[in-house]
């Protein structure tokens, strides 16, 4: 079939010149002190000359950390998964509840980076490492439809527990809570209650479905690996595991600058507000422990999850500098440490890039 290029069809219309008034022709300059977190009037076009020079350290960290989770072999999960006497019901239990779970939340965290976050936050070097936190958010989506249809699991079943299960519907409905009035296409930043509302949507995001909630699942898929069982799964959960390190840190950092430039937002009440959230959010992601591990496996159950749970709430509490929420809380999982030391998660990403170069192998040792 030939193209028709007679004169019978119309000629399209010439596209419209941008218009003058949209760009400054007198404008000086953006100089870094131009530059801000939130409700800057510099050009968020220039991202030159750099103010935040961690918001781009951890741009080139994710895209050093570059991984396909099709490069992780599942043949040895397939087996095992297909084997009568491989796993236990608990476990297999456990393992479509964490898949449940994951499935849908890392569609929720990217539909909030592109509706909410990236609108709000004008900095250029932020919305550079904005862009590929929400590539790798397509890729831990990718994820999991690829477990899925590896294991021959129910597409329906898995993909539609954040609306079907109790336990991750309540941790689902909490956080949409913290961005419906962001999806307002009216709602802007540049007053004390809206700056805070900005900051209230950064704080559930990052610091409690990322930072927190995702943790329980790292913890029962990564205790299965440490026994030889799902290996596939595990390593590629290890992959996650590192990818949202960066992701808690940039959001911390972030939140931590807003609060620098912005001291009007971190008053006493809302940092009692924020101590809150992230104790309903312990306690919601007790409930979801208690419901994946009712009776728990070897080395895992419900009640050291809720300890872990705690000793990781108070970790985020002193990373934003707020009194721990828990009282004095050890670390159950030691051995988690061994795929990323939680208390050296600014450390972990500052060792030579040539270690994150593609997905490799990461040593079990």
């Amino acid at each position: 079939m030939s193209l028709d290029w007679s004169s019978d069809h119309p000629t399209p219309a010439p596209v419209a010149p941008i218009s003058e008034a949209r760009i400054d022709r007198a404008g000086g300059r953006v100089s870094v002190d131009d530059k801000a977190m939130i409700n800057c009037r510099a050009d968020v076009n220039q991202l030159l000359p750099l103010k935040y020079k961690w918001a781009w350290d951890k741009y080139l960290a994710g895209c050093n950390n570059h991984w396909m989770p099709t490069e992780v072999s599942m043949q040895a999960d397939i087996a095992l998964w297909k084997s009568r006497d491989g796993l236990t019901e608990d476990e297999r239990h456990t393992l479509k509840r964490n898949l449940g779970f994951f499935a849908a939340s890392e569609s929720l965290v990217a539909n909030n980076i592109v509706l909410a976050i990236y609108r709000h936050l004008t900095n250029p070097e932020c919305r550079q490492y904005l862009l590929r936190q929400a590539f790798e958010e397509a890729v831990h989506t990718h994820t999991f439809q690829y477990i899925v249809e590896s294991l021959g699991l129910d597409e329906g079943e898995l993909f539609n527990m954040y609306r079907e299960v109790p336990s991750i519907t309540d941790k689902a409905a909490w956080a949409l809570d913290f961005t419906q009035h962001l999806d307002d296409p009216d709602f802007t930043t540049g007053t004390p209650e809206t700056d805070r509302a900005f900051v209230r949507d950064l704080i559930a995001f990052y610091v409690i479905f990322e930072g927190m909630w995702f943790y329980t699942g790292f913890a029962q898929i990564l205790s299965l690996g440490r026994r030889n069982k799902m290996v596939g799964i595990a390593e590629q959960y290890q992959y996650i595991l590192r990818d949202e390190s960066i992701h808690l840190n940039f959001g911390i950092d972030v939140i931590n600058q807003i609060k620098a430039e912005n001291p009007h937002v971190w008053t006493p009440e809302f940092q009692a507000e924020v101590r809150e959230m992230i104790k309903k959010a312990a306690e919601l992601e007790a409930a979801y422990g208690r419901d994946t591990m009712p009776r728990g496996f070897l080395g895992l159950n419900a009640a050291l999850c809720e300890q872990y749970m705690h000793f990781i709430a108070n970790r985020r509490c002193a990373q934003l500098g707020l009194h721990e929420v828990f009282g004095e809380t050890e670390n159950p999982f030691p051995w988690m440490s061994e795929a990323m030391d939680l208390k050296k998660e600014k450390n972990f990403f500052e060792t030579r890039v040539i270690e994150y170069q593609n997905g490799g192998a990461l040593s079990w040792d």
